[in-house]
């Protein structure tokens, strides 16, 4: 086992993760940073809330991109046989670095998003038809009720459940993985939980209103998106 290779994708792991898409693109094209309006999340749906659907839509992507190239990095390397748990284990300990670097990103402060998207990306690279199917659990979720956090809840939940229910696997290193995914999740929505039981949470679209909370941003105008609170 390469030791230090191993710690030098961690390390570009996290460094991945620390590409702050959200803020970047704001202050890149419309000279705001996103953390200082709407919900103050550096993730994909707060720039949709507030710089609309062109800008939010391009920054998820990459967020699930960067998350996917993290992961994936050790099985480019050949670090351990595929299919192997080393190699697994290896592919989520790149993955948690990756979303610690999108939670507290070295470039922008340590003041990142949620990483939902990054944890999709790095889902994605572990195993793909589990995770579009969770993903199909999302668009449903978000269809019937229009709340990110909820659908990004169901996501979470779908996961360790499809995989026990639908999908096999020998590794217990993925089983519990799927269900730290799940816990985790829950708890970086634990705001949103307490908006939702107070009726409060809002929904991503929504009819036309005024929006007090879009900032005024430089470039052309984006088209009007709801609040919500991810």
């Amino acid at each position: 086992m390469n030791i230090p290779l191993i710690v030098l994708s961690v390390v570009t792991a996290y460094l991945l993760g620390s590409i702050s898409t959200a803020v970047w693109a704001g202050k890149l094209f419309h000279g705001i940073d996103v953390r200082e309006h709407g919900s103050g999340n550096a993730g994909a749906t707060n720039v949709i809330r507030v710089l609309g659907w062109w800008t939010g839509i391009p920054v998820m992507l990459i967020d699930v991109g960067k998350g996917f190239l993290a992961a994936f990095i050790p099985v480019m390397l050949h670090l351990a046989d595929k299919g192997s748990n080393t190699l697994i284990v290896i592919q989520i300990t790149c993955g948690a670095a990756a979303i610690l670097g999108h939670l507290f990103p070295i470039f922008t402060g340590f003041k990142g998003g949620k990483g939902v998207a990054t944890t999709v990306g790095i889902l994605l690279a572990l195993h793909p038809l589990l995770t579009l199917s969770c993903l199909g659990v999302f668009l449903l979720i978000f269809i019937i009720f229009g709340i990110v956090s909820v659908a990004s809840m169901s996501f979470g939940v779908a996961f360790p459940v499809f995989l026990f229910s639908l999908f096999h696997t020998d590794s217990i290193v993925f089983k519990v993985f799927s269900v730290l995914v799940a816990i985790a999740l829950i708890v970086t929505h634990r705001a949103n939980i307490g908006r939702l039981l107070r009726g409060e949470e809002k929904k991503l679209i929504r009819g036309k209103e005024s929006n007090g909370n879009r900032p005024p941003a430089t470039g052309s105008r984006q088209p009007e998106a709801g609040h919500c609170n991810q």
